[in-house]
């Protein structure tokens, strides 16, 4: 994993794999990327991946604080990522 900045093609693609189907998991998503898309990492878009692998109902679970990832989700960049989409600030 790397702390390479994303190129603008790798971040277009990352956007378009984070649409939901859940309304609330979308103002995350969205919010996520209007505060980070432009410091974005491989490695943060590798955790964020992995989040979107989830079911709807899963993610907001976790956006939401009801549970912390486990087993294989439980890395470091899964957890920045997950801290960064929790923030409100």
């Amino acid at each position: 994993m790397t702390d390479t900045l994303l190129d603008e093609r790798a971040l277009s693609k990352l956007r378009w794999r984070c649409r939901r189907g859940l309304l609330e998991n979308d103002l995350f998503v969205e919010r996520f990327f209007a505060r980070h898309e432009s410091a974005l990492t491989v490695r943060q878009a590798e955790g964020l991946a992995l989040l979107m692998d989830l079911s709807d109902n899963d993610l907001l679970d976790l956006l939401l604080a009801r549970k912390e990832p486990d087993g294989d989700l439980h890395r470091a960049d899964v957890l920045e990522v997950l801290q960064l989409m929790r923030a409100r600030h």
